[in-house]
């Protein structure tokens, strides 16, 4: 019985079926899964590349010479095939472009790889080398081949980014979202402590909005939410918000999981409810009195203490998302404010948590509202509505 756990003669058969390789054979056959993959998508490299079609196998078709669409269509099951696909779409995620590049370069250098080590140069030699040429390569087109920014114009800049649409979808529309890119980039151009220019992506919202055609799409400085003002009752546009990023709900007090109430006089029960929804009608007053005007909740707001705000002038969005409420709170110099427990043990909001901006207003796209925030006092922002 202990006999099929034996893996002394590596061509002997596994118990649960298959036979066991390694060594020189494992590699080429890893080799020859990358070049396999390399042709596949060989001939959709350039300008005057093919388009490829695909048929899944539901009957949708998709034709594209894009690198990383290719090789996410593609059904592959080798190991090592995988890693060159998942190289091909982190290649697209980070950079959008040259994802045919990458897996046609790895493939290559993979391959001259396999000769060396036919000729009996060990792998960590290899992958020492290969290393070096790296950091080599980077240094020489960082010293000779690279240009600042500043410098190309705003024409090169439009050339470059048409050339990374060219092999996408939007390749017939390529001048039209080539400069929408270039000035929506422009626009949040910084300086560092340093005086070096930086172009923060991050600040660059990308919003994705059904109905009329891709030509109608446009970039607007200012951050845009897909999040509609909590209610119709409050301004639709406010000069000059004080804002107020919070990441708690306020909604009726409740007691904790666990805690019991025993109550022997009715009158005690009406006096408890009450209290509990003026926990929070306090911690609206707090806000208020801080001079808060406009709040970004990433929770839910009764509609009691909406009514309130309304009252004051003051306007909230809700169900913010996490991401939005921080790119806001960096934008503005507010600081999302999780509780208004202080040290003392009692609660109170710091004036020094509140953001400012030139305008916030909400606008009516498609049949959609979105709320923008114009003038960011710490870091401008520019937002992409894609139609």
């Amino acid at each position: 019985m202990s006999g099929i756990f034996n893996t002394s003669d590596q061509d002997s058969a596994l118990f649960i079926g298959g036979s066991r390789i390694s060594g020189q054979e494992v590699r080429s056959q890893n080799v020859m899964a990358a070049l396999s993959i390399a042709n596949v998508i060989k001939t959709s490299l350039g300008p005057v590349g093919l388009d490829k079609m695909l048929v899944d196998d539901v009957g949708d078709v998709t034709i594209s010479n894009d690198g990383a669409t290719i090789l996410q269509l593609l059904e592959v099951e080798h190991p090592a095939g995988k890693i060159l696909v998942k190289l091909a779409q982190q290649q697209d995620t980070e950079v959008g472009d040259g994802t045919t590049s990458v897996v046609i370069l790895a493939a290559e250098l993979l391959r001259r790889a396999n000769e060396l080590v036919k000729n009996h140069i060990h792998p960590a030699t290899i992958i020492t080398g290969y290393r070096l040429a790296c950091k080599e390569a980077c240094k020489f087109i960082a010293d000779q081949m690279a240009q600042k920014v500043d410098k190309l114009g705003r024409e090169a800049l439009v050339n470059v980014a048409m050339t990374t649409l060219s092999s996408k979808i939007l390749g017939t529309y390529g001048t039209f979202f080539s400069e929408m890119a270039v000035d929506a980039l422009s626009a949040v151009k910084t300086t560092d402590f340093r005086g070096k220019a930086r172009y923060p992506v991050q600040s660059v919202n990308i919003l994705r909005v059904k109905g009329a055609s891709a030509r109608e799409s446009h970039y607007f400085q200012g951050y845009a939410l897909y999040r509609p003002i909590t209610s119709p009752a409050m301004k639709q546009s406010l000069k000059d918000p004080k804002i107020a990023v919070i990441d708690f709900d306020l909604t009726k007090t409740r007691l904790k999981l666990g805690v019991n109430v025993v109550i022997d006089n009715p009158e005690n029960l009406e006096a408890i409810r009450k209290r509990e929804a003026d926990i929070s009608a306090e911690r609206v007053r707090m806000i208020l009195d801080a001079g808060v005007t406009a709040v970004f909740s990433t929770r839910g707001i009764d509609d009691m203490y909406v009514k309130m705000f309304a009252e004051a002038g003051a306007i909230t969005v809700t169900r913010v998302p996490k991401d939005d409420a921080r790119r806001i709170a960096k934008g503005t110099g507010a600081q999302i404010i999780t509780t208004l427990a202080n040290l003392d043990g009692g609660e109170s909001f710091e004036a020094a948590a509140i953001g400012s901006a030139e305008l916030v207003e909400q606008v009516r796209l498609s049949d959609d509202d979105i709320v923008i925030v114009r003038g960011a006092s710490e870091q401008r922002a520019s937002t992409v509505i894609l139609r």
